[in-house]
């Protein structure tokens, strides 16, 4: 059986801007990001993930996820600010 792969949207609370990213294990990332051990996102700590979507093909999720990279960031902000 193939593995998840996550789209995800993390706020980030001390500056409300918000980050995008992929993975295939979600709760690892997540903690790994809270944890400051991620360089992009080590200094913005604290944060809240506010969005994922998952999918079985990487290459699919990886395609999504460079599309909430370029348009996401307007999406997200009006659907969660």
């Amino acid at each position: 059986m193939s593995k998840y792969c996550y789209v995800y949207a993390l706020r980030f609370l001390k500056e409300n801007q918000f980050y995008v990213g992929l993975t295939t294990d979600l709760l690892v990332r997540v903690q790994q990001h809270n944890n400051g051990l991620v360089t992009s996102t080590k200094k913005r700590v604290p944060f809240e993930l506010i969005d994922w979507e998952g999918c079985l093909s990487e290459s699919d999720e990886a395609q999504r996820e460079q599309s909430q990279k370029r348009m996401g960031e307007r999406h997200i902000k009006t659907r969660f600010t």
